[in-house]
């Protein structure tokens, strides 16, 4: 019988092996490759992720040595934030003075991978704005009309002082949850109805509770305000005083000596404009009759100016405080019975020192109006109603001050103002008072920021 060979596959292994083995070898580099990757990618996230807490934490670090120090201007080199022997973090800070009321701190966030590295594996730069903050310098200052807010208004800066009482209602706001302010109420709007004894402190009994807070308005701040016991709606830390709280007379100021001053006099039509027109008030110049400025012109103001009617501003138009006045605040005095309009999104422009103007209107229902050297009695609590400044529509003067002597001041429909005085202040819808300046007085200077911001 014929037996048939068996043949044996060994070259058929070979040949599978020569054609998988490859594949699968393929396969492996992929798979590590992207391992690596991934690991690589995780890493430098890591990394990343490190040099921003750096960057951060430096930030924190140069605000409070500047707040200390105004004159602090950069951390000694690196400053090594964490080190563990594999990744090292660190950053370093400068602050540069771009002008009286700015500086600008850069601060650079480094992480080193593996800690030795004499480069950075990665790196953050962010850019801290700040300004100055002035205590016992108020944002906001009222006579025995009071602070009045709702809606949404706001007052994000500086200290709140206010003769008469405060009502706020609707979502507004005075401070920031971050930022505490310190709220002062005399509660000098005493006796109820006015007589000629108007205006003195109320005594216990009187006028209770000056400061009424409704709906979801809050205050954060340190709060003193006479015969106050209902603590509701403030916090950071809210009410701390019930009493103590000394009147103060509302800024002075020199019309007297503004008045003598006058080198130029021009008519309320020469010194208007209107449309593309850009016109120029020199220093020390009298305006006789009303100003209008509409349909976005632009005045430029070199010093200060007295209009004997009313100034409106409209339509985008603009006043602008020339950069020739460097720090030195202008002030536009207004004597008409309607005083300072400015609507539909006009503005006082600061000049490149980051410098505004204040604007003072002087009309009351007293008989010595424009020219009271005091208004008192009924007088006064009749001119607490009267309003002479009013600005509507997003309107601003975000380092401006704005000042209604002896009548009421309205902020309305958005727009940033630096500070206001008034016997009375209204504040409605969006309007918000920013401390982008001081109403005038003294105290001391912290620096507080203004901005944050990614440098790339």
């Amino acid at each position: 019988m014929k037996l048939n060979k068996i043949l044996k596959p060994d070259g058929q292994v070979l040949i599978s092996l020569l054609v998988v083995l490859p594949s699968l070898i393929l396969i492996v580099a992929a798979y590590l490759s992207l391992s690596a990757n991934s690991f690589s990618l995780s890493r430098q996230d890591q990394l990343h992720s490190h040099a921003q807490l750096a960057a951060d934490a430096g930030a924190d670090y140069a605000v409070e040595q500047i707040k200390a120090d105004a004159n602090w201007n950069s951390t000694s080199g690196e400053t090594e934030l964490h080190n563990d022997g594999s990744i090292k973090v660190t950053y370093s800070a400068t602050s540069v003075d771009n002008s009286p009321s700015s500086k600008t701190v850069t601060i650079i966030g480094r992480s080193y991978w593996p800690a030795d590295s004499v480069n950075p594996s990665s790196s953050v730069t962010i850019k801290v704005d700040l300004r100055p903050s002035e205590s016992g310098n108020y944002s906001v200052v009222s006579g025995q009309g009071g602070l009045i807010m709702s809606n949404s208004s706001k007052i994000t800066g500086g200290d709140v002082l206010i003769n008469g009482e405060i009502t706020l209602s609707n979502s507004s706001q005075i401070g920031l949850s971050n930022e505490s302010a310190n709220i002062d109420v005399a509660n000098q709007i005493c006796p109820i109805p006015a007589d000629a004894t108007y205006p003195r402190l109320c005594n216990a009994g009187e006028n209770d509770n000056p400061i009424s807070i409704s709906n979801s308005a809050k205050i954060y701040g340190t709060v003193k305000a006479n015969h106050q016991s209902n603590g509701s709606g403030m916090s950071n830390p809210g009410l701390t005083a019930s009493s103590g709280v000394t009147p103060q007379a509302l800024p002075a100021y020199d019309r007297d000596a503004h008045k003598a001053a006058v080198a130029t006099t021009i008519t309320g039509s020469a010194a208007s404009c209107s449309g593309s027109q850009s016109k120029t008030w020199a220093a020390n110049t009298k305006v006789t009759g009303n100003v209008t400025m509409s349909n976005g012109c632009q005045v430029t103001i070199e010093g200060n100016i007295w209009i004997t009617g009313n100034l409106s501003v409209s339509n985008s138009s603009k006043i602008k405080v020339a950069d020739s006045l460097g720090g030195t605040q202008p002030v536009i005095m207004v004597d008409g019975s309607t005083g300072v309009s400015l609507s539909n999104g006009s503005k006082i422009v600061s000049n490149a020192s980051s410098t505004g103007a204040k604007l003072i209107t002087y009309w009351s229902s007293a008989s010595c109006s424009p020219d009271c050297t005091d208004v008192i009695g009924t007088d006064l609590n009749t001119s607490r109603d009267i309003r002479t400044i009013h600005l509507s529509n997003s309107s601003e003067g975000a380092q401006s001050v704005f000042y209604a002597r002896w009548t009421k001041l309205h902020l309305s429909n958005g727009g940033q103002v630096g500070a206001v005085v008034g016997q009375t202040i209204y504040m409605t819808n969006s309007s918000t008072v920013t401390f982008g300046t001081s109403t005038g007085g003294g105290g001391s200077t912290t620096w507080v920021p203004s901005g944050y911001r990614r440098s790339f």
